[in-house]
């Protein structure tokens, strides 16, 4: 049964997998279990499909969103402290811009993968980025834009996390269509990703999650 829900996962059907995930409680199965053996799992493949370009953004969001209905589902039965445990990011598009397209992918794929996504929105400003540090104690702060006239508010970010004195608190990961390696480097962030299934992989190492 619990390869039948990684598999609903995997095709997005929404009605088995709270289905199959209520069939497993049923039976004994613990949340935590199911978590770990059925749901994670089924987003990990389909984050290894969307790296291969077997799937496309839709397909994507869509597995997210059943993935989030059945943690609603599961959310009940789990004990204290028995959650995915992956860590909390903070993401946002910096201020100017109002590009939300792939900070909401990245979000739907961390949350996928386990992570607690705390998303601010679009054209955010620094203070209120330095709020959401202090407020939600994340691991990792995650910065998007999509505009060369919009990148240098990353850097103003970091920099605002720097007068506050909680810089060395989080991992800053960025990202964006105009965004290379090169430039997180330069502006001072922990990490890049080109897409939003490598932003997976990027929080997990800089979590040490991986």
């Amino acid at each position: 049964m619990k390869n039948q829900l990684k598999q609903a996962i995997i095709d997005g059907n929404a009605d088995t997998t709270k289905a199959l995930a209520g069939a497993l409680l049923a039976t004994g199965a613990s949340a935590r279990e199911i978590l770990d053996e059925a749901l994670l799992p089924g987003m990990e493949v389909v984050g290894e499909r969307m790296r291969s370009g077997a799937c496309f953004i839709p397909e994507v969001l869509l597995s997210a969103r059943v993935m989030q209905g059945a943690l609603e589902l599961l959310e009940p039965h789990m004990a204290a402290g028995d959650s995915a445990g992956m860590g909390t990011v903070v993401i946002g598009t910096v201020e100017g811009d109002l590009h939300d397209i792939g900070k909401n992918l990245v979000g739907a794929m961390l949350e996928g993968a386990g992570f607690e996504v705390v998303d601010l929105g679009v054209d955010i400003p620094a203070p209120r980025f330095v709020s959401a540090v202090r407020e939600s104690r994340p691991q990792i702060v995650g910065l998007s834009a999509l505009l060369t006239t919009t990148m240098p508010a990353m850097k103003t970010t970091i920099e605002a996390f720097r007068a506050a004195g909680i810089r060395e608190q989080i991992k800053i990961m960025v990202g964006g269509a105009l965004i290379t390696k090169n430039y997180a480097d330069s502006i001072g962030a922990d990490g890049y990703s080109e897409n939003a299934a490598a932003s997976v992989d990027l929080a997990r190492r800089l979590t040490g999650t991986h």
